[in-house]
């Protein structure tokens, strides 16, 4: 088992479902840690049989006609990445330990404070055995960054075969998690979305996620929370099976790519705040918890609690804020996910979506409602997914062909689903929209309409970049790229090598350009309050009690999130830019979340 420290304090979240497909092959090396969405077998397939090729390995295909194929799918390509990775990670100690230039080019993009920064600094001096004594310090201090998977756990459709639904293990979800499960490697799995009974009561079935009897795990959990609330309710569920989760990676709620899971106003810094404060709790909980579970299925328990980390991702843009986040609410490793989407030495990003992602400013980037989950979305102007989608709908042809049918989740019309961006439910929907045309207004009949036509098949645009990027032929109707940045890259204006963005979060550099950005708290809670304030213009049901008690909470934990940044600001002294700049923006926004009136009466 791996017990040595991470190279680096950050790490780079799934992106998409074909983003960060190859990352780990890109940057692992480094120790650089990285996520992989599991979901599309297909584009899984593909990158198998490139990069088999690309290294010269003996490449046997897997038919979607076999039995399992999904599975087996991402089991193969998990075990290449495992074998690729593994293989550059000895080339590259190899380099250090020969070349003084590629030690000290090394040495300078790794943290500050890092152990592992100071050895190798002593050992790039010595002059006598020098390959020798780098290699063993190597060996004992370095290792690979984690080849880490995610899953997705509200996409777990039902499937079907000649009529007949096939057994819960079939659902995508749990097809993915079997297919990590069975490959060997010995990382995490990210699971995000919240909570998916079936799916964690899976885990159960695959011995690697229990602790051994040297209390390893050799497959971890991670669960992407946005409140301490939710990764308690969701740790102690896993607990009670016996099932330790390893990390909470708590992120922000809207400032984040993406499907953006907003809180009840719960803002980034009071909810890590709450981590900090309470993480023995979850630790105190969830081990009593797994340690009755262990002893009824007679697995060795831990006599100590496991290792919990906590770490946090979203909106993270300057090595000051990176550094604040590590110290005060002392986590274990920062999510860099969006600015790496202009690094191609990292990504998966094809040129024209790379370039579009350069030249975006604030404006450019948005809370959508394309995605068929009905969750809201945050992505960019201008994609050739939205050219494309307009083209259709003008032609009549609204929709998409639907050829993977992942998010085919609407059970309105059959138990098969249906996804929300087919044609085959727009069409449906636009004709009974046709039938009360006359019955509403014209304004109401525009309104409806965009609401049906306005999804897009994520299935597809989400993983067009990569076949793009790799030259993989494109098959079906052109649905082109979706892209789904945090707001945050509005900051970030031109492609970067990967020395230097790392040198940028430990900062060493700075490959931003000046401007006045906002700091990533305060860019949260802008965003919080303008979501509020839509919500309540927007909502066009009769208002209920509930309602109105919902936006009340939103708008208190709002000021209450407020007062703690302004004691925050007040206090610390970590901050040293714009700090004056800061309270009068909180100030501010504590003034007009003060104004948003909530309304009491029902709407006539």
């Amino acid at each position: 088992m791996n017990t040595k420290k991470p190279a680096h304090n950050f790490h780079i979240p799934v992106m998409g479902l074909a983003y960060t497909i190859d990352s780990p092959i890109r940057v692992a090396q480094y120790g650089i840690s990285s996520v992989i969405s599991i979901i599309d077998d297909e584009i899984i397939e593909k990158m198998n049989s490139l990069y088999h090729k690309r290294n010269n390995f003996d490449y046997t295909s897997i038919s979607n006609k076999i039995e399992d194929y999904r599975a087996k799918r991402i089991t193969a390509y998990l075990d290449m990445v495992h074998d690729v990775v593994h293989m550059k990670f000895e080339n590259f100690k190899q380099e250090l330990s020969k070349s003084k230039e590629a030690l000290h080019q090394y040495i300078d993009i790794l943290p500050n404070k890092s152990d592992l920064k100071k050895g190798l600094e002593s050992l790039a001096e010595q002059k006598e055995n020098f390959t020798e004594n780098v290699w063993k310090f190597l060996e004992t201090h370095l290792s690979p960054g984690s080849i880490d998977v995610n899953i997705m756990t509200k996409v777990d459709k039902d499937n079907f075969e000649k009529g007949e639904q096939l057994p819960v293990i079939f659902n995508d979800a749990h097809v993915s998690l079997r297919g990590y499960a069975n490959s060997k490697l010995s990382s995490s799995i990210v699971l995000s979305a919240g909570m998916n009974p079936r799916l964690y009561s899976y885990f159960e079935s695959f011995p690697d996620f229990f602790p051994n009897e040297n209390g390893e795990l050799k497959k971890k959990i991670i669960l992407k929370v946005s409140d301490f609330r939710s990764a308690m309710i969701q740790g102690n569920f896993l607990a009670k099976k016996g099932l330790w989760v390893s990390e909470y990676r708590v992120e922000s709620g809207l400032n984040c790519g993406g499907h953006a899971f907003a809180t009840d106003g719960l803002l980034l810094g009071p909810i890590m705040e709450e981590f900090k404060q309470k993480k023995n709790d979850l630790i105190v909980s969830a081990h009593e918890l797994m340690v009755n579970a262990l002893t009824q299925k007679g697995i060795p328990c831990p006599t100590e609690p496991l290792e919990m980390k906590i770490t946090v991702q979203g909106g993270v843009g300057t090595a000051e804020e990176h550094e604040f986040l590590l110290e005060n609410y002392q986590v274990d490793s920062i999510g860099w996910g969006s600015p790496f989407l202009l690094v191609p030495e990292a990504t998966s990003v094809d040129k024209d979506t790379r370039d579009l992602l350069k030249k975006a400013k604030e404006n450019d980037f948005y809370l959508s409602n394309i995605s068929p989950l009905g969750i809201p979305f945050n992505t960019i102007k201008g994609t050739t997914n939205e050219f494309f989608k307009q083209q259709k709908k003008l032609n009549n042809k609204a929709g998409s062909s639907c050829p993977k049918k992942y998010l085919a989740l609407s059970k309105e019309f059959s138990p098969e689903g249906i996804c929300t961006a087919s044609r085959k439910y727009q069409t449906v929907k636009l004709n009974d929209l046709e039938g009360v045309k006359d019955e509403i207004s014209t304004a109401e009949y525009d309104k409806r309409i965009t609401k049906i036509t306005e999804k897009s098949c994520l299935c597809v645009g989400l993983v067009n970049s990569s076949y793009l990027e790799s030259e993989i032929p494109i098959k079906g109707e052109k649905q082109g790229v979706v892209v789904c940045p945090g707001p945050n890259l509005a900051y970030f204006d031109k492609e970067v090598s990967l020395n230097n963005m790392v040198k940028h979060i430990y900062g060493k550099v700075n490959v931003m350009p000046e401007q006045n950005r906002p700091n990533m708290f305060v860019n949260e809670l802008k965003m919080y309050v303008d979501y509020l304030k839509n919500e309540i213009e927007e909502f066009s049901d009769s208002f209920t009690n509930a309602q109105t008690k919902k936006w009340k909470t939103f708008k208190n934990n709002l000021i209450e999130g407020v007062n703690y940044y302004e004691t925050l600001f007040a206090e610390t002294s970590f901050f040293k830019n714009n700090v004056e700049m800061v309270k009068f923006q909180l100030a501010d926004y504590k003034s007009k979340i003060s104004g948003l009136e909530i309304p009491e009466n029902v709407k006539v």
